[in-house]
């Protein structure tokens, strides 16, 4: 079923899934310097890692306070008034699937031009309103909305195609993140801006029991399983957006006047 949402000459989802995927690998595998390529989108995958132990904590009728973003990508969330146990674990494990997570449903509702560009836009402008409510570190307020400008200029610039491929590339990027970064799920400890903390699975295990290898291994399968989910259905035959119908002028032999179309 050809994807109504496309335009003349763009892709179709399945060959914007590819190829976004395939660009990505070249760039992170084979390209020199790729790793640096991708920096912006290093900040991006920090940012909804630490968005995610925030608004965890405010779902969980805790505060989230201020949020800092690294120049290395590292990044750290200030949340407080949590109650400890399971309402703590849920912040740390909503900072690791927090990308998966918004990885695959950019990859499931982004699978034409359209829908690419309402999911650019609305990443964009989320980072953008985050800047003054919660980032303090210096990198954050300079590079996050830096970032939020490229991925508009994309979204108002970009061609068809470059939206879809792009959409679904940011959709990959994010899912594969905890991937990517599997050491950090098999550790107990990490360096942030310079000090020694303990990573996110060790306070899932300080906090709901157990050790911190098992909740690294559930996690990482958790996040495989969100990200295969995203796959599969960007790759389903794509459901268009409901096109607009604009009300017609109806007239009659008696009288004339508009009316309104049921959608």
């Amino acid at each position: 079923m050809p994807d109504a949402d496309e335009d003349d000459g763009g892709l179709s989802a399945r060959w914007a899934l590819i190829l976004a995927v395939v660009v990505l690998l070249l760039v992170r595998m084979l390209v020199p310097f790729g790793r640096e390529i991708l920096y912006p989108f290093t900040l991006l995958a920090t940012w909804v890692h630490e968005m995610g132990h925030g608004l965890t904590a405010l779902a969980v009728g805790g505060e989230l306070s201020s949020l800092d973003i690294f120049w290395n990508g590292s990044g750290l969330a200030h949340t407080s008034a949590v109650a400890g146990g399971w309402p703590r674990a849920l912040v740390s494990i909503g900072g690791l699937l927090a990308p998966p997570v918004v990885g695959a449903s950019i990859l499931a509702f982004a699978r034409g031009p359209t829908r690419a560009t309402i999911a650019i836009v609305v990443l964009a402008v989320s980072m953008l309103l985050s800047v003054p409510l919660w980032i303090r570190s210096a990198t954050g307020v300079t590079l996050i909305p830096g970032v939020a400008a490229l991925l508009l200029l994309l979204a108002i610039k970009g061609g068809d195609t470059r939206k879809h491929v792009g959409a679904q590339g940011l959709g990959v990027l994010l899912g594969l993140d905890t991937a990517f970064g599997l050491d950090y799920l098999f550790t107990s400890s990490a360096t942030i801006d310079g000090r020694e903390l303990p990573s996110d699975v060790a306070n899932v295990a300080a906090e709901a029991g157990g050790h911190w290898l098992p909740w690294g291994v559930v996690l990482a399968l958790v996040s495989v399983g969100l990200v295969a989910i995203g796959l599969r259905v960007a790759w389903m035959s794509p459901l268009a957006l409901p096109a607009l119908k604009w009300p017609k002028k109806r007239k009659d032999v008696t009288s004339s006047r508009g009316g309104r179309s049921n959608l």
